[in-house]
């Protein structure tokens, strides 16, 4: 029998399980980058030093989780889902646990080994905890159980920002907090079962997590696509807007400095509000596609109000940082939309690599910025261009989108 067809808890082993994690996730993928200078800087290098091995060790850690989003995409269609999600756990766990103990003569090298080895690890645990809980759950409270793992998840972002204040420059105590909560999950292993929809196709002979046919078919091609794009825009907000907010600020004459560290903080707490709040809307509206569609028209407003913040005091600027981090909180409808988009023997695979491309978009969108200035257009110009652009394409995608709220999941691609 599928599990969907069970009485099932919405707050149930796997849902708790996948949100803890994701939170330790999402800790652990952004704690670099609060305390990049500050490690960087006990290691001894200098200012110009930390810019440019911080951005290589960023690059690394973005390798890491793109091979990673395969590997434990195709693990969890072969394998299972359970094995991944704490698999993925296990692995960024000892990465960060290890990142904290580097020192001497090669640290930086090693620094580099274990930001990549994190990457890996990082990658596999949102795709792996929103398909175990999307087939789980029956198929009427699925967007509330992922609504939960993406808005708990988020939080760990902010997390990581008070951290790394408490500790000041104990940089590695933070990472040995994010290791330790991460090991410290392996212990609710026991209370999780596996997807009844898994157990179900195990043994019945069809291909399982075969990558290739993402490509092999056009149609299935496009779908898997449009997954990947419908989530530029908070890529956009969070990679340009926020990590250079401090540039952007400075250029429309705000009253004061900007810490980008703080606006990604602020950016993170609404966007968790903004996965609760898309989540919900998504079961009022019985639809995906109308809740991107209300979502991607607030972050256009947002984007448009962003560039209007000139001699704007610091507080009004992270305010509509705070709302702009709100317009692009449907990632838990992001994600949802990728596990329900294909059938169980490739479900695993879509639901891991599609995040892990999104994010993968990020230097995509720092080349079209990039090159709209070499084009001779301002920096204030090309982001507001760059964020249309990237609004307009993620809405096009979503267009053209089938609508899968109540989409039964217990069938297989050919």
């Amino acid at each position: 029998m599928n599990s969907a067809n069970k009485p099932v808890k919405l707050l149930n082993a796997a849902v708790i399980v996948a949100s803890l994690g994701y939170f330790v996730d999402i800790y652990d993928l952004l704690l670099f980058g609060i305390i990049r200078i500050k490690s960087l800087a006990s290691l001894g290098l200098s200012p110009a030093e930390i810019d440019s091995v911080g951005m290589w060790l960023i690059n690394i850690q973005m390798v890491g989780m793109l091979i990673g989003g395969i590997i434990w995409g195709v693990l969890g269609d072969k394998r299972g889902r359970l094995s991944v999600l704490f698999g993925s756990i296990l692995l960024y766990s000892v990465a960060n646990v290890a990142n904290g103990m580097v020192g001497g003569e090669n640290a930086i090298f090693w620094y580099m080994v274990w930001r990549f080895v994190a990457g890996l690890g990082l990658a596999g645990e949102l795709g792996a905890g929103i398909t175990l809980v999307s087939e789980v759950l029956p198929k009427e409270k699925r967007g509330i159980g992922t609504m939960i793992v993406a808005s708990v998840g988020i939080s760990g972002a902010v997390a990581a920002y008070f951290v790394s204040e408490y500790f000041g420059d104990n940089w590695r105590i933070c990472y040995y907090i994010g290791g330790g909560l991460g090991l410290a999950l392996l212990i609710l292993r026991i209370s999780v079962v596996e997807s009844g929809m898994f157990n179900n196709i195990k043994t019945s002979g069809v291909s399982r997590g075969n990558y290739f046919k993402f490509f092999t078919d056009k149609e299935r091609f496009f779908r898997y696509l449009k997954c990947i794009m419908i989530g530029l825009p908070t890529w956009f907000v969070v990679g340009i807007l926020m990590t250079f907010s401090n540039a952007f600020a400075e250029k429309m004459g705000v009253k004061g400095p900007i810490d980008p560290g703080k606006a990604i903080m602020i950016c993170y707490a609404a966007l968790t509000f903004g996965d609760l709040a898309s989540g919900y809307l998504s079961q009022v509206l019985r639809s995906r596609k109308k809740v991107l569609y209300i979502f991607y028209a607030l972050c256009l407003a947002s984007v448009i109000l962003y560039f209007l913040m000139y001699d704007a005091s610091v507080t009004m600027f992270y305010t509509v940082c705070g709302i702009m981090g709100f317009s692009v909180g449907f990632w838990a409808i992001f994600v949802t939309v990728a596990a329900e988009q294909f059938g169980t023997n490739l479900r695993a695979t879509a639901a891991t690599t599609v995040p892990n491309y999104a994010r993968g978009l990020l230097p995509v969108i720092s080349l079209v910025f990039g090159g709209l200035q070499t084009a001779g257009l301002s920096y204030l110009q090309s982001g507001l261009v760059t964020g249309v652009l990237s609004i307009v394409l993620a809405f096009v995608f979503a267009y053209s989108m089938e609508e899968t709220f109540g989409k039964d999941l217990d069938y297989v691609e050919e």
